[in-house]
């Protein structure tokens, strides 16, 4: 029999309703392996009886014939989720001993639909950065290893890198994850997964910790396809608690998968071959392109001129919107207090801040500062906005000529822990791919395409027109279907 920690979100879903297995042997095979793998450092909070609490909820379920869509199913929640009566941090000292009283939409969503939490997933601190190495609670060790021997721990992505991390060793079938300029889609291209960031609206983002807050965009990530669809129908809707929410009815993403993508066009933007580009991942993109045409799909080139001041208008707006959120944060009402002998409240307020503040947060809040500063807001932050209006209309003309974009996902493999974190601008530039789909708030999404030359994972990335994600899911299908992706980290933790 197979492992039933080797099952995605639709094989235990359907095993549990067809009584191949109940929802407790599911919950308590993953229990295991989570409580197995603290070498990964994936979990900052391990859940076993919200686990199995769902699932006894679920095998109530079945036996009276009641069963919701995810029934059956223990998934992980990224730690910028806040889940009622259990810690929440955005692996951040400053909120180290936070505890919700409240439920983020997201998760009520998921909890809703069924599902039942593992745990809280480790991540980059308030979900800056590429790499998981910004966490207060230590570095997220990506389950892959380099074949050439070497077993420097490799970086699992970032933002999401517990969630992408403890979906490809098996530690939980899917997981949520968060995207403000990649935060899905590069750490599921790094280790062999999938994730899908939809419209920017399509989930709610109450409750959920913000960083910037007209880019972050919660989505799922899983093994594949069908899972995202699966967990995105239960994550998404319409939320009046968050003015961004688009009132729409889900669609039925899963009922709507097909591979067929006869009459559709898919650009290939052709900015996107940038400079110092791998040849393993030009390759990869040319198989790519010949993966869709076998799928009935006709390949244009496109041009998307602005492409190359995303990155920089990126850094200039997310930043920004962060020294405004990042505000809040004080040590009057919640988290950390540092409060030296005499202080007063200015001193309190700097001396929390300093103690509670990783060096990439205090390195974004001083940028944001500064540019939303007197003198600066209109040399730089209005026109940041300027540049971001002319990508989202690059993105609006390259419709008239195609349905989809396809692109690389990243610009590089998996790097070892500390290859970049001595460089800012280094890290920065793995997003050079994911960013610009994020300004102009559209879906996208990243599916396994093969290995590099180091037996390393590489992803291909879909881009969709506004609440097109079932066109996006469709192609992600497509490709996944011809790639035949079936590699998975060797175990070592």
């Amino acid at each position: 029999m197979t492992e039933l920690t080797d099952l995605g979100v639709a094989a235990i879903r359907d095993g549990v309703r067809d009584g191949s297995f109940s929802a407790r042997e599911v919950a308590t095979a993953f229990n295991d392996r989570v409580a197995q793998a603290k070498a990964l450092n994936a979990f900052l909070v391990e859940t076993p009886d919200h686990a199995l609490k769902a699932a006894d909820a679920a095998d109530a379920a079945r036996a009276s014939g009641d069963l919701k869509p995810l029934s059956g199913v223990p998934i992980g929640m990224k730690d910028l989720f806040c889940t009622d009566g259990v810690p929440t941090t955005a692996a951040s000292g400053i909120l180290d001993g936070f505890t919700p009283t409240y439920e983020s939409t997201v998760s009520a969503n998921l909890w809703q639909a069924g599902a039942g939490m593992l745990g809280k997933l480790n991540l980059d601190q308030f979900a800056m950065g590429s790499s998981n190495e910004t966490s207060a609670f230590g570095n997220v060790i990506s389950p892959w290893r380099r074949k050439d021997g070497g077993n420097a721990p490799l970086a699992p992505g970032g933002s999401s890198g517990g969630s992408s991390s403890a979906i490809s060793a098996r530690l939980c079938p899917a997981a949520t994850g968060t995207d403000t300029g990649g935060s899905i889609r590069q750490p599921a291209a790094f280790t062999g997964i999938s994730g899908i960031k939809p419209t920017y609206g399509r989930c709610s983002r109450w409750g959920t910790i913000a960083f910037a807050s007209s880019l972050d965009q919660a989505g799922p990530m899983a093994r594949d396809v069908r899972d995202c669809a699966i967990m995105l129908e239960a994550m998404a809707g319409f939320d009046p608690k968050d003015s961004t929410s688009l009132e729409l009815a889900v669609p039925g993403w899963e009922a709507g998968l097909s591979s067929d993508l006869k009459g559709k066009k898919i650009g290939i933007p052709k900015e996107y071959r940038v400079d110092g580009m791998p040849a393993e991942i030009d390759a990869l993109w040319e198989q790519g392109i010949a993966w869709l045409k076998d799928a009935g799909a006709e390949i244009v080139e496109v041009s998307l001129p602005h492409t190359k001041y995303a990155l920089p208008a990126y850094y200039i707006i997310a930043p920004a919107e962060a020294s405004s959120n990042l505000a809040r944060y004080d040590g009057v009402r919640y988290g950390l207090r540092d409060l030296p002998d005499g202080a007063g409240l200015q001193d309190m307020y700097a001396a929390t801040r300093a103690a509670g503040f990783g060096a990439e947060v205090k390195r974004r809040i001083m940028i944001g500062t500064y540019v939303l500063s007197a003198g600066f807001y209109d040399a730089y932050y209005n026109q940041a906005q300027k540049v971001r209006t002319l990508i989202a209309r690059d993105f609006d003309e390259a419709w008239t000529r195609c349905d989809l974009l396809l692109a690389p996902t990243a610009p590089s493999a998996a790097f070892a822990l500390g290859e970049k974190s001595a460089d800012p601008l280094a890290m920065y530039l793995n997003d050079v791919f994911t960013v610009p789909s994020s300004l102009a708030g559209l879906p996208a999404m990243s599916v396994p395409g093969g290995l590099d030359g180091q037996g390393l994972p590489l992803g291909l990335q879909i881009i969709g027109k506004a609440l097109d994600e079932q066109g996006v899911l469709n192609a992600g299908l497509a490709i996944e279907e011809r790639a035949g992706f079936t590699a998975r980290p060797e175990q070592w933790w």
